[in-house]
């Protein structure tokens, strides 16, 4: 034995690492540490850096096996939700584009006849007597004021619909 090192040293170190001292280790190699200073000191340091990770590193918490599946199983269920949503958000965006470009269609071949009709919703709907006369003189009549109504109404129950469809 020199002064730097021992020949069981090894075998200290690798029962320690393991967790093994002195439980499972024979009963020279306990006689051996018990007159070998190199050897005592490590096995002295080793168990306190082990007595201290023990005290600092709490072990871990570990959930019922029912609450491991019910959270498999939400996790399951959302995936699939998700993968049958997919086909589901495509065929409403080609909804919307088609019904855009319908909405732009009539507009470009019957312009006109819609103009006078949502020029005669206002009368129609009595909304004259919500608004002073001298309004509808400064302005070019009601539909000046009902078209940008209809299309907040209509952006506004859009938006609404995403954000009540949308995850939660």
């Amino acid at each position: 034995m020199s002064p730097f090192s021992c020949v069981r040293e090894r075998e200290v170190t690798e029962l320690l690492d393991r967790g093994y001292w002195p439980e499972a280790c024979q009963a020279d190699l306990r006689a051996h540490v018990d007159t070998c200073r190199m050897c005592s000191d490590l096995v002295v340091v080793a168990q306190v850096f082990q007595a201290a990770h023990k005290q600092t590193v709490p072990e871990p918490r570990l959930e019922s096996a029912g609450a491991l599946w019910w959270r498999a199983q939400l996790r399951r269920r959302n995936a699939a939700i998700e993968k049958v949503g997919r086909p589901i958000l495509g065929a409403q965006i080609f909804a919307l584009v088609i019904s855009v470009v319908v909405a732009a269609a009539v507009l470009a071949w019957k312009g006109d006849a819609l103009r006078a009709w949502f020029a005669d919703v206002p009368k129609a709907l009595h909304l004259d007597a919500l608004v002073p006369a001298a309004f509808f003189s400064q302005s070019s009549g009601m539909a000046s004021i009902v078209l940008p109504v209809l299309a907040t109404v209509a952006l506004l129950s859009g938006v609404v619909v995403y954000l009540a469809t949308e995850k939660q």
